[in-house]
């Protein structure tokens, strides 16, 4: 047994994985022997991240080390593999990976409770969720999560979130996992379903560890660095934050053409790690804590896992393959393709070949790339290029089925990738433009409840004078024609406000009374669209979802090279 000032812990983690069961194609800019190097290669992958968390996990047991692999949340939502198996395979999986825990993520929630009821039946490790409070919820519903063996929720008794334990050398180490407070806004909850705030919770939690003399504290957060940093400015006593959701690559890859943020970074002598998105790369970290529970030392960095076949490109210079692949091999953050057999074996046999049936289902072609940005910038003033597309999907599919159709709005978020030029398929849009498979939900309102409901949504997604939840919620229309000056106070950002009708803009009356469609999240009044719920009426629209709006949209239109015209105008408070 360890008895010593030093503690010491390897510590793995990954976070905002989103189904990306298969390595992920990486793009680096390389300054190499006097040239610019354009190099591609496949990273991560569940098999690839198996490998290296067993490889540092035998390590570890030889140096008699404690040894601890996080999740910081969001293994839902992401790629075909969800679309297909609703939260079964990622069950299966990460039960091979063998996390010690994971966080609660918000897109585990994305469809209410009975999801997250299902992944907590199917899987071997805790869910860590310490500010979800199921005291209100309803007695013997069918997805009823109070109670739950896997579940590691808030305890409304002591006002604490509910902790796991592990020993470290002749001390105890206590995790436990907090989740967003504004679950309501970002997701889908139950109603039942209520989230308390997550820095009086920590508060509370680190108190009452601290008071039965158990100093050594890991928060498993999935709040986004930012609000991290405030975690760690305004809760003294915490060892180490482990994060994710705003999908940070801490480490220094600038020499890989990416960014340079400090791994590890400390706020109020408190480490924060984040481990990037989407299953490319993976954590690890030697550290030492002391007898107090401080971290003394932390090394570790995030890491690419790469194959050794590059895909480079250098224009008219001529370069040397071998010397590109040695000049990598040379970077601190940068692993190799070593798989695991038994997890990709799972992936190939039990997965593999239901998605590769829907990659071979061609939809059009598009003639170029469509971007996809979530607010408008220099380079794209108007914003997006694809989510207008998106947007028109939604309305002339929903005119199919009724006429009375005006508009459609949709929010950046929904969208999530750009779309390349070439051949679109199935697996396309299943897994990667559009994987959450929200219903359409038409609705009668007045103009000026869209006046707010717009201004609101920027305003959130560009924290302009208030607390957003991240650009995602960023409106992208078609029919209506809209012009925001960031500029101006609240309430008068939204300068004008246009509708299509027969080929014509018109101005939108205050109380005119349209009829538009959007989908079921938005219309719900998430991420700033509170005003949308002041509508007339809302019916779902019959068998059309997000997805399917887009499939059928350009199975029709074959490719998608009309000019499309900005249907907004936009001027940033900065």
């Amino acid at each position: 047994m360890q008895h010593s000032s030093s503690y010491r812990l390897t510590l793995a983690h990954i976070n905002d994985t989103h189904s990306n069961f298969d390595p992920s194609m990486q793009q680096f800019q390389l300054q190499f022997g006097g040239k610019s190097l354009r190099v591609r290669s496949h990273s991560g992958g569940y098999a690839r991240i198996a490998f290296q968390i067993n490889q540092a996990r035998d390590a570890a047991l030889a140096r008699q080390e404690s040894f601890l692999f996080l999740h910081g949340g969001d293994s839902f939502q992401g790629t075909l593999y969800f679309s297909q198996f609703k939260g079964k395979a990622n069950a299966h999986l990460l039960n091979l990976l063998a996390p010690d825990a994971m966080v609660l993520g918000n897109h585990e929630i994305d469809a209410g409770n009975g999801p997250v009821r299902s992944f907590l039946d199917r899987i071997d490790f805790p869910l860590l969720a310490g500010n979800m409070d199921l005291s209100q919820e309803v007695p013997g519903k069918a997805a009823a999560l109070a109670g739950h063996p896997q579940l590691l929720d808030y305890d409304n008794a002591s006002g604490c979130a509910k902790v796991l334990l592990k020993p470290l050398g002749d001390r105890t180490l206590a995790i436990f996992g907090i989740t967003l407070d504004q679950m309501a806004i970002i997701a889908r909850p139950d109603p039942d379903t209520l989230f308390v705030n997550a820095i009086d919770c920590c508060r509370r939690t680190v108190t009452a560890l601290k008071a039965k003399g158990i100093d050594h504290i890991i928060v498993l957060s999935h709040l986004g660095l930012d609000q991290d940093r405030e975690l760690a400015a305004a809760v003294p006593g915490i060892s180490l934050i482990v994060g994710g959701h705003s999908h940070t690559l801490q480490g220094d890859f600038s020499e890989l053409g990416l960014g340079d943020m400090t791994y590890g970074e400390r706020i109020n002598g408190c480490p924060i790690v984040h481990a990037g998105k989407y299953a490319e790369t993976l954590g690890l970290a030697s550290i030492s804590f002391d007898a107090n529970g401080r971290v003394e030392l932390l090394e570790g960095n995030n890491f690419f896992m790469l194959d050794e076949q590059l895909i480079v490109e250098a224009g008219d210079s001529e370069f040397d393959y071998h010397d590109v692949l040695a000049h990598l091999k040379r970077h601190p953050g940068i692993l190799w393709s070593e798989e695991d057999a038994g997890v990709k074996r799972a992936i190939e046999e039990n997965y593999h070949p239901a998605i590769h049936a829907m990659e071979h289902q061609v939809l059009a072609f598009v003639p170029r790339e469509l971007v996809h940005s979530r607010l408008p910038s220099k380079v794209l003033p108007h914003g997006s290029e694809l989510a207008p597309w998106v947007s028109r999907s939604m309305y002339e599919e929903s005119r199919q089925l009724d006429a009375r159709v005006q508009f459609a709005l949709h929010n950046a978020g929904g969208v999530r990738q750009s779309l390349s030029q070439g051949q679109v398929t199935v697996a396309d849009v299943l897994g990667r433009l559009l994987p959450f498979e929200l219903p359409l939900v038409k609705y009668a309102i007045e103009g000026r409840f869209l006046y707010q409901a717009l201004e609101s949504a920027i305003n959130a997604a560009t924290n302009n004078s208030v607390i957003g939840t991240g650009a995602g919620s960023f409106p992208y229309t078609y029919g209506l024609k809209y012009h925001y000056d960031g500029r101006k106070p609240l309430g008068e950002r939204i300068l004008s406000l246009h509708l299509q009708h027969d080929g014509q803009w018109r101005p939108l009356e205050a109380h005119e009374l349209v009829i538009g469609v959007s989908t079921a999240y938005t219309a719900s009044g998430k991420e700033g669209y509170q005003a949308l719920q002041s509508c007339a009426w809302q019916e779902t629209v019959a068998e059309l979802t997000l997805p399917g709006a887009f499939m059928g949209f350009i199975r029709r239109h074959a490719n998608l090279d009309e000019p499309l015209a900005p249907q907004l105008h936009y001027i940033s408070h900065r």
